[in-house]
């Protein structure tokens, strides 16, 4: 049995892994700033409420609270997603900043704090998406989101680099276009067939592959 811990696993991908990994026997720990009525129907997760990814004190709360947990797979993946354009970027700026808080130093924020719970063998996952992909770049756009994801792939990289010597394995992995309230519920994929195939890529996750940028299908991702 593992010890899983998902930020942001009150809704979305992160309430489907979390469902998952604990049918599967594991110990998951659901970090959010506020539950849900479907997150607190599942027997058997601890739930972490009132922390904000964002917050050095709740970041430290956390560390407290789970002093003497030790920790297999360390998922970050809250996220945010607001829509930007360049014609209105001087009055979208704190849209810019929220997302860059969000998705890119917060996965590096809660890595930090929660570092003395990892061990050899753990594993950090970092959910981002295939807009932070340059090369994948084809139709432009959603400037604040996209910066956000390139600027979190670039940190898991060196993250992956930093952790490899402690024997702790990083992936970076895009779940696809998943039918969540991010994307107003469209997209090409349901959050419990998503969460299943990131699961899958979960697992595979090792040193040899530590770094890598994949979809959650399996395919690599161009940087």
């Amino acid at each position: 049995m593992s010890t899983v811990l998902i930020t942001g696993a009150n809704r979305g991908i992160g309430l489907e892994m979390a469902k998952q990994y604990q049918a599967a026997g594991h110990q998951v720990i659901a970090v959010c700033r506020q539950s849900s009525d479907e997150l607190q129907s599942i027997q058997g997760i601890r739930v972490e409420l009132g922390i904000d990814v964002t917050q050095v004190a709740d970041l430290i709360d956390l560390a407290h609270r789970l002093e003497g947990t030790q920790l297999d797979v360390l998922i970050n993946n809250a996220g945010l997603l607001v829509g930007t354009s360049l014609e209105d970027i001087e009055q979208e700026l704190e849209a810019y900043r929220r997302q860059f808080e969000i998705n890119t130093l917060a996965p590096l924020r809660v890595t930090a704090a929660l570092l003395g719970l990892l061990k050899a063998g753990s594993k950090v996952v970092i959910i981002t998406s295939r807009m932070g992909s340059v090369a994948d770049n084809t139709s432009g756009g959603q400037f604040a989101y996209r910066i956000s994801k390139a600027g979190v792939n670039s940190a898991g990289v060196s993250l992956a680099h930093e952790l490899k010597p402690k024997g702790i394995a990083v992936g970076l992995l895009h779940p696809g276009y998943v039918r969540t309230g991010m994307t107003k519920h469209t997209g090409h994929i349901d959050p419990d067939e998503a969460a299943a195939q990131l699961i899958e890529r979960i697992e595979e996750l090792d040193l040899a592959n530590t770094g890598s940028f994949r979809h959650a299908n399996g395919e690599p991702l161009p940087w």
